[in-house]
């Protein structure tokens, strides 16, 4: 599976972006879609995930500001992201699984490369 993650930039504090995922897979509908984080010096970090039957995840620094969504018809996951604070600069990722399980715990199957996010203070 190739994914591609778009949409990051340079954003204030206290605004938003929307990440887009695209997805060159014919199974994406059946697939666990996911987001990570990784800022500088940090681990990656599990952000949200999004079941193929649309059930979502989030991580607790995700819930109430950011939500994902999916278009399987377009082979696409979305990051919508608001209320952007400074710790959320990070490079975003996204990846593929069988199960939001195996995104949640890190394991996903498949990574793309990913979109830097630079929230200014």
């Amino acid at each position: 599976v190739q994914l591609q993650a778009s949409g990051g930039g340079l954003v204030q504090a206290g605004g938003s972006l929307r990440l887009s995922c695209a997805a060159s897979d014919r199974w994406f509908s059946r697939r666990a879609m996911g987001w990570f984080r990784q800022a500088p010096g940090k681990e990656r970090e599990f952000v949200a995930a999004i079941s193929w039957r649309g059930n979502v995840y989030y991580a607790d620094t995700a819930k109430g500001r950011f939500t994902i969504s999916r278009a399987n018809s377009e082979k696409t996951v979305y990051l919508q992201m608001n209320n952007l604070e400074f710790d959320d600069t990070a490079i975003y990722s996204c990846g593929a699984a069988g199960s939001p399980d195996e995104l949640r715990n890190g394991i996903p199957t498949s990574w793309g490369q990913g979109t830097l996010v630079t929230v200014s203070s």
